[in-house]
């Protein structure tokens, strides 16, 4: 257009590459260039050399980059919601194979909070082995992408607990008489350093901030149990991950409030219906069991 043009005229881009749109809904799930070049066997500068060609095709930034990472912009969230049905529906007839061919399907992979994989999770899904599935665990993974949805699975009641001998010392009646008062000096056992399940239960309960250092932090809720049941101090943990201690003895409970906190799980899928038939498997005996969590 020359300096004295008064109308513009606009192009809309040619056919996209499947190519880049399968890298893009890589980027797109993964949250990084990095990762998702790992996912398709690509280097990063290559992912970095799709994506940008695409960007240039489309004349819209995609993502928007991060010392960790990338973010998708509103445009990245609309094309992935266009593109990820036919791209997965198409890479699965490229994986069938031949014609006849009789392929097992694929392992489900499952993600999620370690403790509850561990204790009810597992637990639920291992009668399917028998119907020949496959599962793969990655405990640390976050679903990425606003291409998912998702439902509420179990709530988990959140409850103080502390061993006999620490529940004596705290005397009963006291923490609920008394608020956190009552557990000043008390040794606390916690998940991580900034109290995270703590604070949460201090506020929702006690309606303060809590203020304290922990004694023990344990990246791992089932070492926090370990550890409290061995006298370390009190903490806060789910009750379905301490009933047995609750119900020998072991645990007890310093407070039983009316309205205690809650944490909900949610089962998080991509829409639509799976090609891999036992994900529906998976999906429907956990919604089965967790009713029972």
């Amino acid at each position: 257009m020359t300096h004295g043009d008064t109308n513009t005229s606009t192009t809309s881009p040619g056919p996209l590459d499947l190519s880049l749109l399968r890298t893009f809904l890589a980027v797109h799930r993964a949250g990084s260039f990095t990762a998702a070049g790992r996912l398709l066997g690509l280097s990063q500068p290559t992912v970095t050399t799709q994506i940008r060609s695409l960007e240039g095709q489309l004349g819209r930034e995609l993502f928007e980059r991060r010392s960790r990472g990338v973010v998708p912009t509103a445009v990245a969230d609309q094309l992935a919601a266009q593109v990820a049905a036919p791209l997965d529906a198409l890479a699965v007839v490229a994986d069938r194979g031949a014609p006849g061919t009789d392929q097992s399907p694929e392992p489900v992979h499952i993600a999620g909070p370690a403790e509850l994989l561990c204790t009810r999770v597992l637990p639920a899904l291992a009668p399917l082995t028998a119907d020949g599935v496959r599962l793969r665990v990655i405990a640390t993974a976050r679903p990425r992408g606003r291409t998912l949805t998702w439902e509420p699975l179990a709530d988990e009641e959140f409850v103080l607990v502390a061993s006999p001998a620490w529940a004596e010392r705290v005397g009963a009646g006291r923490v609920a008489a008394e608020g956190p008062a009552a557990l000043h000096g008390v040794p606390l056992v916690s998940y991580a350093e900034d109290l995270p399940i703590a604070r949460r239960y201090w506020r929702h309960v006690f309606g303060t901030r809590l203020a304290a250092q922990a004694a023990i932090t344990v990246p791992d809720l089932r070492g926090v149990l370990a550890a409290v049941v061995a006298g370390a101090g009190i903490t806060v943990l789910p009750r379905y991950l301490c009933l047995n201690e609750l119900a020998s003895g072991t645990l007890v409970p310093l407070l039983t409030p009316e309205d205690p906190p809650i944490n909900t799980s949610y089962l998080t899928h991509r829409p639509g219906s799976p090609d891999n038939p036992h994900v529906t498997l998976v999906r429907e005996r956990l919604l089965r069991a967790a009713p029972g969590w």
